[in-house]
C-alpha cells in the first residue's frame, strides 16, 4: 500500500470523525453560544498542533502566516455557519446538506475560474448528489433557517477546499496549519465577544467533552489530513470522499441523539460509494479494462 492509498484511508476515517461531530456538537452546545464553543475548539486544536508541528512553528515565516490567514476565512465561515445551523435543524439533516459542496465546487470553478473538471467528476458529483437527496429528502420537502445556515456554510467549505487546492500546488501547507487555526480561534473569539449572553465557562461536562472530541478529531486530525491529501487530490475528489460523512453522521445521530434512521440510507450510501469509485476510475481510451489509477488518487 503506497502513501497515497494510506492518505485516502485516513481521509475516509476522518469523515467518520466529522460525521460523528455533528451529533457531538449539537449535544454539547445545547443553549450555549456556538462561538464560545468554536473558540475553545480552535484554541485546543492550536495547542495540540503546535506541539505536533513544532518544527514548522519555530521556523514560521510571514508567507506561512499569510497563507494561514487566507485559508482561515472560508474555513471559519463554513464551520461557524454550520454550527449555528445545528441549533435549528437535525444533526443528520445538517450533515446531509453540508454535502452540497460536492456540486458547489465544480460550479464555482466553472463560473469564477472558467475551468471545468473532467466529465467523470461531474458524473460522480451528480451521482453523489442523487444519493444525498435520497437520504435527506423527507415526506414534505421543507427548508428552515438552520438549513439555510448550513447551505451558506457549504459554500464556505467549497471556497476553502478550492483555496487549499490552489495553495498546495505551490507550497507545503503543513507550515500554515497552526496559523490557520489560530486565526479561526481569533475570529470566533471576536464573534463570541459580540454575544452578550455568552457563557464563557459552562458547567456542563458534555460541553467540554464535545470540545475535546471536536478539537482533536474533527479539527486537528481531519483538517491536517485534508490539507495533506490535496497535494494529490483535487478539491472535487476530496468533496466526493467527504460524502461518506453524512452516512456516518446519520448513524451517529441515530445512536447518540435518537434521530430517525431510514432504510434509504442504504441506497443513498451506495450511490455515494459508487460516486467515489467513478471519480477514481481511469476512463482513458485504448485500455481494454477500466482500472484504478496506480499513481493518482
Amino acid at each position: 500500500m503506497n502513501n497515497k492509498q494510506i492518505i485516502l484511508i485516513l481521509l475516509i476515517i476522518g469523515t467518520a470523525f466529522w460525521g460523528i461531530s455533528y451529533s457531538v456538537t449539537k449535544m454539547a452546545i445545547g443553549n450555549y453560544s456556538p462561538a464560545v464553543f468554536l473558540f475553545y475548539r480552535f484554541l485546543l486544536a492550536v495547542l495540540v498542533l503546535t506541539v505536533i508541528f513544532w518544527k514548522h512553528v519555530k521556523n514560521m515565516t510571514f508567507e506561512a502566516v499569510k497563507t494561514g490567514a487566507v485559508l482561515a476565512v472560508p474555513m471559519f465561515l463554513g464551520i461557524h455557519l454550520q454550527t449555528v445551523g445545528l441549533q435549528y435543524t437535525d444533526a443528520s439533516q445538517c450533515s446531509f446538506i453540508a454535502g452540497l459542496c460536492v456540486i458547489i465546487i465544480p460550479l464555482i470553478k466553472l463560473t469564477v475560474y472558467k475551468t471545468s473538471p473532467p466529465l467523470k467528476i461531474w458524473v460522480a458529483a451528480l451521482t453523489a448528489l442523487t444519493g444525498l437527496f435520497i437520504i435527506a429528502v423527507k415526506e414534505k420537502l421543507t427548508i428552515n433557517i438552520g438549513d439555510l445556515f448550513t447551505i451558506a456554510g457549504a459554500f464556505g467549505f467549497a471556497v476553502y477546499l478550492i483555496s487549499v487546492e490552489k495553495h498546495s500546488a505551490s507550497k507545503n501547507l503543513l507550515a500554515s496549519i497552526v496559523p490557520m487555526f489560530a486565526f479561526c480561534a481569533l475570529f470566533t473569539f471576536l464573534v463570541a465577544l459580540s454575544d452578550q449572553n455568552a457563557d464563557w465557562f459552562p458547567e456542563s461536562n458534555t460541553f467540554w467533552m464535545g470540545i475535546i472530541y471536536c478539537a482533536l478529531f474533527s479539527t486537528a486530525y481531519m483538517y491536517t489530513i485534508s490539507n495533506i491529501s490535496q497535494r494529490y487530490l483535487s478539491a472535487e475528489r476530496v468533496a466526493v470522499i467527504y460524502l461518506f460523512e453524512p452516512i456516518f453522521g446519520a448513524i451517529a445521530a441515530f445512536f447518540i441523539l435518537g434521530e430517525n434512521l431510514s432504510l434509504r440510507l442504504l441506497l443513498g450510501g451506495s450511490l455515494i460509494f459508487a460516486a467515489t469509485l467513478i471519480s477514481e476510475i481511469n476512463f482513458k481510451k485504448n485500455k481494454p479494462l477500466l482500472r484504478i489509477k496506480k499513481n493518482t488518487i
